[in-house]
C-alpha cells in the first residue's frame, strides 16, 4: 500500500523521543514519525505517481502544527489504543479533501473520519494512553513545502512532490 506523507521536522521526532518514558508500556512504539495525508490502494507506482503530480499541480505549501497528545481508543485497524500527536493544519485538510475527491476515501480512515496525527505508539492499556495524553507538549510548527509518496511494503519514500510557496 502507498501513502502520501507530510515530512515532519526533527523537532517532532525529539518531542516523541522525550515522551518515550510514557510510551514504554505500549506493545509498539514508533521509531519513524510520519503524518499521513492520504492512503492509496493503487498498485501501479508509475501510474499513481503521475496521477498525483497532476492532481497536486498548483497545490500550495501550507503550515502544520502539533498541538497536543490524544489517543484513539478503538482504531478502525490494528491494535488499540493508538496514542498520537494531534496536528492542526487547514492546508493539510484541504489537500486531503482534494485527494479524496480524485482517488476516493478509504473507509473508516479518510474523508470525514480523517484526523491528522503522528502516531507515537499502539497496543497497550487505555489507562496508559490517558497518562500519555495528559502530558503537556509545547506546540511545534512547521512549513510543508513538499509531500512524499511512501511505499509501505519497502518502508521508503519513492517520490517527492514539491508544493509551491
Amino acid at each position: 500500500m502507498y501513502s502520501l506523507n507530510v515530512p515532519v521536522p526533527g523537532r517532532v521526532a525529539r518531542l516523541a523521543s522525550d515522551l518515550f518514558p510514557y510510551l514504554a508500556p505500549f506493545d509498539r512504539v514508533r521509531d519513524r514519525h510520519t503524518l499521513v495525508c492520504k492512503r492509496f490502494e493503487e498498485t501501479d507506482l508509475d501510474r499513481l505517481r503521475e496521477q498525483l503530480r497532476q492532481t497536486l499541480r498548483g497545490a500550495p505549501a501550507f503550515e502544520a502544527r502539533v498541538t497536543g497528545i490524544d489517543f484513539f481508543e478503538r482504531p478502525p485497524r490494528g491494535s488499540a489504543p493508538v496514542v498520537y500527536l494531534e496536528v492542526e493544519s487547514p492546508g493539510l485538510e484541504e489537500l486531503h479533501w482534494r485527494l479524496v475527491d480524485e482517488f476516493g476515501a478509504i473507509d473508516d480512515l479518510e474523508g470525514d473520519d480523517y484526523a491528522p496525527h503522528v502516531t507515537l505508539a499502539r497496543g497497550g492499556s487505555v489507562a496508559d494512553a490517558r497518562a500519555v495524553a495528559s502530558q503537556h507538549v509545547e506546540p511545534v510548527e512547521w512549513a510543508v513545502s513538499h509531500v512524499d509518496l511512501y511505499d509501505g511494503n519497502f518502508r521508503e519514500s519513492v517520490a517527492s512532490i514539491s508544493l509551491p510557496a
